[in-house]
């Protein structure tokens, strides 16, 4: 699981470019309704379902990736 592809979803739901791998959601404007949309493309995308608890505890594309790919193994 790479996190470039929760990046993608970050650049989409928050309509900017400037995103890293290590990008707090928060910390670029997201708030908690951009974050269900956030939930929802990853579990159209991956068909996994991260709670909302999951995103606050690492609102990064890194930590959400490496999130996805533990619920997936």
């Amino acid at each position: 699981m790479s996190a470039a592809g929760v990046t993608d979803i970050f650049r989409r739901v928050l309509q900017t470019d400037d995103i890293a791998m290590s990008s707090d959601f928060f910390e670029l404007g997201g708030d908690s309704l951009l974050a269900t949309r956030v939930l929802s493309a990853i579990a159209r995308e991956y068909g996994v379902e991260l709670s909302f608890e999951d995103f606050l505890n690492g609102p990064s594309p890194d930590h959400l990736s490496e999130k996805i790919a533990s619920v997936v193994q």
